[in-house]
């Protein structure tokens, strides 16, 4: 990935998103967690032999930093597997094909982890910034693409926040529970239980 003749650390962001996509999201938290110290910890060595080899640092030849910053960015969707989180509906203009259902949430928190990842690292807003100088050797290789990846996970976060509330929401409309209610506590009540459960979820 890194000897790619452009943006080896997109490709190295990618070749994490794959990964992620096809196997890592199922693993469950704890294991997750465990799969990005490892490679953390792996790419600090790593990157500190590399840079030493190479006399230069944080070579664009070193990619490991972007797949553990990336699997940090994309974090937060792991405990949202299996749940179902619908689609975003499209305006009709660009609702054909295989986009004629939407969206797909989960793939939308994905791509959107990937992209705030990316800009996060390429941007180096302040404390990306800071953590790049602050380290030398792997560590200070590793570094920004660390505190970019949480970044990133903080944006996929609150999307991901939105969404969730959204569809506690439509499964308390629709799951009859609020109906059930009516014969027993009356229209009232059961309108101002419909209010006030929506509110909260909001």
């Amino acid at each position: 990935m890194g000897l790619g003749p452009w943006a080896p650390g997109t490709w190295g962001a990618l070749l994490a998103v794959v990964l992620f996509s096809s196997v890592l999201h199922r693993l469950g938290l704890p294991l997750y967690m465990l799969c990005v110290l490892a490679v953390t910890g792996a790419g600090i060595w790593a990157s500190g032999v590399v840079e030493d080899y190479f006399g230069k640092h944080d070579d664009g030849r070193i990619v490991i930093d972007e797949v553990a910053g990336q699997l940090i960015s994309l974090l937060p969707i792991v405990p949202l597997h299996g749940l179902a989180l619908g689609s975003l509906p499209l305006p009709p203009a660009l609702a054909v094909g295989p986009a004629q259902n939407g969206i797909d949430v989960w793939w939308l928190l994905v791509v959107t982890g990937f992209v705030a990842f990316r800009w996060f690292d390429i941007r180096k807003p302040g404390a990306v910034k800071w953590a790049e100088e602050r380290f030398e050797g792997g560590r200070g290789v590793m570094a920004d693409d660390l505190v970019a990846g949480l970044f990133g996970a903080v944006i996929v976060t609150l999307l991901a926040y939105v969404f969730v509330v959204s569809r506690l929401q439509e499964l308390v409309w629709n799951s009859g529970f609020l109906a059930w209610l009516a014969p027993s506590y009356g229209t009232g009540f059961v309108s101002w239980a419909g209010t006030w459960i929506g509110s909260w979820l909001a």
